[in-house]
């Protein structure tokens, strides 16, 4: 049997109807090369049992899925990209390839693709994705998931055997075509096509959908259209502010990327900061600095915003509008949970969480220590003096800029579970994850077809996960 006991396939997106999308079919590609196979990730849908033979057929030609969605689906939606809107979006070069229930929680997961070729919504492109676009894609979730971050998961990546011209990097260029898990392909961008269209009825059904698929347990709520604001809302504050603790720019925030279970997905022209600055972007198309680090959190409220002006036909506005202004409020609770999480301690009150928080911030501003350095010696709190004392930043926690901080760190006691003693945390450095960093892991690949440097990259980034996750008490 190619897939294990703990396979529940789901065909959920069909109860929408096809109006939410259209039937596609696969490219043929001229060769199949197996990159990377997630198999944690696979385990958790149940097939983690497949070979690697039947793996190539599942997620490089496309075979569905035993008792899955007999066809691909390129799901429809509009968007605004930089602030323009556009009405030709839709899936342009992936589709909903399965949906499965988790074996943990039996939560939907979908499975979706990038580089899986042309659709309707191609708009002349050719539906490709290019080797290093995919590798790149495999280093930010597994990098975002080690650092906490809620976040799609790359599944597979298979080499396809094609030259691709690109202009923003060296062509030809080598292709290949990614499967990524997450829990929901529907995006803000779903939700104004409708209202583009001007279909309530469509509209209702999206919400009633979306509420019972995803959120059942708010699926009662009276005003179906305000509960799913909220909790969308809260979500996405949620995955704002982990992005920041992080130190991530995911560089393009347009609303087709912006899903309703508020997990960051689709990577292009991500970065994270060497250094703390606001006006740091990821995108080099990004002129304006629209999507800067610091203006993350401000392009995910007017996301939300777009969001909410959907919802108006089928909500009480000043509801939504309370909702919509608690916003602030919401990512700096959030905001104050992170930094107290990525330093290892535990939460004290409100009011000192939010004190640790400002002063965190305002040394990495003062200090242009490296972003993730702070947080990888100082890791536990009372429990690291040591460690930091003898950290290259030794000097830098010697200064009396560093001293209101140091206070707060102390007030805090260490988070439960941690154990200091793991080898990851005997490193002179942190694991990072700079462009620089990545274009070393990608040079060997393109030069020698050497994939030795991204394997050890993945084993750290598996050893930093490890020695970040406390044990069970």
């Amino acid at each position: 049997m190619p897939v294990s006991a703990s396979y529940r396939p789901a065909c959920d997106h069909l109860r929408l109807g096809d109006a939410f999308y259209d039937p596609v079919a696969a490219a043929s590609f001229p060769a199949h090369i197996l990159r990377f196979r997630n198999q944690a990730a696979a385990a958790e849908i149940g097939l983690d049992s497949l070979t690697d033979d039947e793996w190539i057929a599942h997620f490089g030609r496309f075979v569905p899925l035993p008792d899955g969605l007999p066809t691909p689906l390129a799901l429809r939606y509009h968007g605004h990209q930089f602030r323009s809107y556009n009405p030709e979006l839709g899936d342009g070069r992936g589709f909903l390839f399965a949906q499965l229930r988790d074996v943990r929680d039996g939560r939907l997961l979908d499975i979706g693709t990038k580089g899986s070729g042309r659709t309707p919504w191609s708009r002349g492109a050719d539906g490709r994705l290019t080797l290093k676009g995919g590798v790149r894609e495999i280093l930010a979730t597994e990098m975002l998931e080690a650092l906490g971050v809620e976040t799609s998961r790359t599944l597979s990546v298979i080499e396809t055997g094609e030259n691709l011209q690109r202009g923003d990097e060296p062509s030809p260029t080598r292709s290949c075509v990614l499967a990524r898990l997450s829990h929901s392909h529907i995006r803000i961008g779903t939700f104004q096509r409708l209202a583009a269209l001007d279909d309530r009825a469509s509209l209702a059904r999206l919400v009633a959908y979306v509420m019972d698929t995803y959120f059942p347990d708010r699926a009662g709520a009276g005003d179906a259209a305000v509960a799913l604001f909220d909790i969308v809302c809260a979500r996405v504050a949620r995955m704002g502010a982990q992005w920041m603790g992080a130190g991530f720019v995911h560089g393009v925030l347009n609303t087709d990327n912006i899903n309703v279970t508020g997990e960051s997905f689709d990577y292009g022209p991500w970065r994270f900061l060497p250094r703390y600055d606001p006006a740091f972007t990821a995108a080099y198309f990004d002129h304006s600095g629209l999507y800067a680090f610091g203006r993350q959190p401000e392009a995910l409220l007017w996301n939300l915003a777009r969001l909410a002006e959907c919802l108006i036909p089928l909500a009480n506005v000043d509801d939504l509008q309370k909702i919509f202004d608690d916003f602030p409020d919401r990512y700096g609770r959030e905001m104050n949970g992170v930094i107290v999480k990525r330093l290892g301690l535990s939460s004290l009150s409100e009011t000192d969480d939010r004190a640790l928080a400002a002063e965190t911030w305002r040394f990495l501003e003062r200090s242009a220590i490296g972003f993730e350095f702070l947080f990888f010696d100082w890791y536990g709190g009372t429990q690291s003096r040591h460690r930091a004392a003898n950290s290259p930043n030794a000097r830098l926690y010697e200064s009396a800029d560093f001293e209101p901080l140091r206070q707060r760190i102390e007030a805090h006691s260490p988070r439960p579970g941690l154990d200091l003693s793991d080898p990851y945390f005997s490193r002179t450095v942190p694991c990072t994850m700079l462009v620089e960093t990545v274009e070393k892991i990608w040079q060997p690949i393109a030069t020698r077809d050497d994939w030795s440097t991204l394997h050890d990259t993945l084993s750290t980034i598996g050893d930093m996960k490890a020695a970040l996750s406390p044990r069970s008490a």
